[in-house]
């Protein structure tokens, strides 16, 4: 089964926040009140949250000698080698061979571990309620498995979201950088930060300047999470033992008689 991903064309984006409200209809999750106050070209939230799965930025950029707005897409990147996965202890997460990596949150213990192993920081958890769980993007695997295009693209009105197969993706997107190279950086991102992604994104400017984590490996996670999560058997056992030595100690026959005798003495 080929791989289905997204294109995301910065420099199409309006800003319109169209694939954000959609996501949230779709996913049913509530609005969010904006911390900032200083007009219209501020993004609402802040980042992303609970409840807010994708997230249009607004970032103020100096290109060509002037200073213009340059919009960026936050959500999650659907790893082709997801480090979250190999560090969840229980299976709550699996990647589908159509792309999207999902939750399974009858399955989740609330470790957090996914948090840590994803080098986009994108899972959120639910510090808030009484029964937390983690949320992020599902990349609408319920439409695509309906047969149906993710709501956030369906939603664009500029083509700035593309859905298909990520090698089409991949051809797509070089050659819009090969036909208009003063427009585009000559970079992909996606298609080689943490050993690939479904999400793929082209920019006016460097990625660094609207908010993207760009000191991301090449290689997969996977392989900083294995060792990690290697790891705990031996940390497991050797606490274990620890406590266990401590218990025998403190409670070997005679300790406490002498303990009392030497209280006595006092």
């Amino acid at each position: 089964m080929a791989t289905n991903a997204m294109l995301i064309d910065l420099p199409r984006c309006t800003g319109c926040r169209g694939c954000q409200v959609a996501c949230k209809q779709w996913n049913k999750r509530p609005a969010e009140k904006t911390e900032f106050f200083g007009g219209p070209g501020y993004q609402n939230p802040a980042d992303l949250s609970k409840d807010t799965w994708c997230l249009v930025t607004y970032n103020e950029v100096k290109r060509n000698g002037r200073f213009e707005w340059v919009f960026g897409k936050k959500q999650c990147m659907h790893c082709e080698v997801p480090g979250c996965i190999s560090a969840c202890p229980v299976g709550a997460l699996e990647k589908l061979e159509s792309g999207p990596v999902i939750y399974h949150k009858n399955k989740c213990i609330g470790c957090r571990y996914c948090m840590l192993a994803c080098p986009f920081l994108v899972p959120r958890f639910e510090y808030s309620s009484w029964n937390p769980y983690i949320t992020k993007c599902t990349f609408c695997a319920d439409r695509q498995e309906a047969g149906e295009i993710p709501a956030c693209a369906k939603a664009c009105p500029t083509g700035a979201i593309v859905f298909g197969e990520r090698d089409e993706l991949i051809r797509e997107a070089q050659r819009r950088i090969s036909q208009n190279p003063s427009l585009y950086v000559h970079h992909i991102y996606g298609l080689h930060e943490a050993g690939g992604t479904c999400l793929l994104h082209i920019s006016s400017v460097p990625f660094e300047k609207v908010g993207y984590i760009t000191d991301v490996p090449t290689t997969p996670m996977v392989k900083n999470t294995e060792t990690a999560m290697k790891a705990i058997p031996a940390v497991m056992l050797g606490l274990a033992f620890l406590l266990g030595a401590s218990y025998r100690l403190r409670n070997r026959p005679g300790l406490q008689e002498d303990a009392a005798a030497a209280q006595g003495e006092k």
